[in-house]
Formats: C-alpha cells, sequence, structure tokens
C-alpha cells in the first residue's frame, strides 16, 4: 500500500466520517437528552440534501450559502415537533422509560410520512448536481473540490457545535438537563424549552450533514433510513450521550469504511454491523461513554 492509496483511503474516509460525526452529534443530544431514539433522523439529513438541490438547480444559489438557509429550517421544524408531537407523548407517558418507548414508535411513523411526502415532491429517482468538480492533487492522490470543502466545513461546524455546548450559558443548560433534569429545573433551566431546543438541533445537525451530503453524492428519497442506522451505530462506538464520542466516532467509521471498501467494496455495510455487534458483547458503553 503505497502513499497515494494511504492518502486516498485516509482522506476519503475523513470526508465521509465528518459527515457520520454531525449526523451521530444530532441522534446524541436528541437521544441523550431528550429521550427520543429518532428513527426518523436520517429523513432530515435527505430533507437537506434535497432542499439544497432544489435550491441550487432551480434559484441558482450556492450550496454553501445553503447551509444558513436550509438548516434554520430544519431546525424549525425539529423544534416545532418536539413542542408539540413528543411534548403530547411525554406528558401522557406514566414515565420515561415509556415515554422512550412511544416516542421511538411515533418517529417510526414519522419517517414513513416525511419519506412518502419527499417521494411525492422530488420523486424516487437519485438527483444529483455538479458543484466545485474540480481535481486537487494532494502528493499525487486526487480529490474533487468539493469533498475537500466538505471536510473543512464538517469539521468546523462539528467543532463550533462542541464549543457551543461547552462555553454558551445555553450549553450549559443542556448539559445540565442531560445529567439530572429534576435538578436542573429546580435551578431555574426550562426543562420543555431546554429538550426542544436539542431536538432541535439534532435535524439541524443532520440537515446541515445532507446540504454537505449533497455537494458530493446523488441522493434519493428514500436514503434516511441506512444513515440513522449508521448514526446508532456511530453514537454507540462513541459512547451514549457524548458529543466529543459522537464526532471522534465519525471519522473513526469514516476510515475503517473506506479501508474495507478497498479491500471489499460490498463488505463495507457488514463491517459497520459488525463493529456495532461486537461493542455491544465488548464495550457498550463505547470509546468516551460513562
Amino acid at each position: 500500500m503505497n502513499l497515494v492509496t494511504i492518502l486516498d483511503i485516509g482522506i476519503g474516509g475523513l470526508l465521509i466520517g465528518g459527515i457520520y460525526a454531525l449526523i451521530a452529534m444530532g441522534l446524541s443530544l436528541q437521544y441523550g437528552v431528550a429521550r427520543v431514539l429518532n428513527v426518523s433522523h436520517g429523513e432530515f439529513i435527505m430533507l437537506g440534501a434535497f432542499g439544497t438541490w432544489t435550491l441550487y438547480t432551480i434559484l441558482g444559489i450556492n450550496p454553501l450559502v445553503c447551509l444558513v438557509i436550509v438548516g434554520p429550517i430544519i431546525f424549525v421544524i425539529g423544534y416545532l415537533l418536539h413542542r408539540t408531537l413528543f411534548r403530547s407523548l411525554l406528558k401522557s407517558s406514566p414515565s420515561l422509560p415509556a415515554f422512550e418507548g412511544k416516542s421511538m414508535l411515533a418517529t417510526f411513523g414519522l419517517m414513513y410520512i416525511i419519506q412518502n411526502i419527499a417521494i411525492i415532491i422530488w420523486s424516487s429517482t437519485s438527483r444529483g448536481y455538479s458543484f466545485l468538480s474540480s481535481p486537487v492533487d494532494l502528493a499525487g492522490a486526487v480529490f474533487s473540490a468539493n469533498r475537500l470543502v466538505t471536510l473543512g466545513f464538517a469539521v468546523a461546524i462539528g467543532l463550533a457545535f462542541y464549543i457551543f455546548l461547552a462555553r454558551t450559558r445555553m450549553g450549559k443548560a443542556i448539559r445540565a438537563a442531560a445529567q439530572d433534569p429534576a435538578t436542573a429545573g429546580l435551578m431555574g433551566v426550562n426543562i420543555n424549552q431546554v429538550l426542544a431546543l436539542c431536538f432541535g438541533f439534532g435535524t439541524l445537525l443532520a440537515g446541515l450533514a445532507g446540504v454537505l451530503y449533497s455537494m458530493c453524492f446523488t441522493m434519493q428519497a428514500t436514503m434516511g433510513l441506512g444513515y440513522t442506522i449508521i448514526a446508532i451505530i456511530v453514537v454507540v462506538l462513541g459512547g451514549l450521550g457524548s458529543i466529543p464520542g459522537s464526532f471522534l466516532g465519525g471519522f473513526i467509521l469514516g476510515i475503517i469504511g473506506q479501508i474495507v471498501i478497498y479491500f471489499e467494496p460490498s463488505l463495507h455495510l457488514a463491517a459497520y454491523y459488525f463493529i456495532f455487534i461486537v461493542l455491544l458483547m465488548v464495550r457498550p458503553k463505547g470509546i468516551m461513554g460513562k
């Protein structure tokens, strides 16, 4: 394996790993704080991708500008979903485990609703566009410029969100609600608001990942479930509820996937599931879980 091959695997793995990291950070936030195992999480990636495709192909809006258009719209959708659907389920549930079960079943229905609406709007055929497709040579390994830009933005968004959680007042309220919601409420934290914001931030990160995804890959209206499963694997790999763990786990899984693709492309999904099963057996708390 020469240097060019190593660079090709490494940078390719970091590219898809950056997208995995954003997806998993969003799911980790939704389940770790809002206690919603969002099976429809991947549909918001799909919405982000198709929203960008529509804005670029019809209105000519730069996909990077779409980050600040599509992202906030998907955040609002997620926020309102929690304030209405999941808040109602929480009120009607006799216990937290009952709410988790109800909310997971609700997200299954939400997944099919969003997916079928997307098929009606965009059809079930694959879509894609060309953006920053010029080649860039890195020590003999050639990559399209859009992939390198995607990697840079994925890292920047992930780090910015981590700093937001670690340094801001709202970030501290979110971490307090994740550790002990009852005590956080006694200390003046508006728990209902924080839970809704966490769900909204989760859909926001998924939507931003979808925008970046659309710059490099084709998309289908039925793509969501596969990325939800990958997000679950990354969350378990990084550690349930650990945002840094999800960020790191996304890059690790991306690199592992590229290594497997180099030797046998048809086995990369099987490798992901194998890692998932081994983790559950050997280290269920993940890399950075407690």
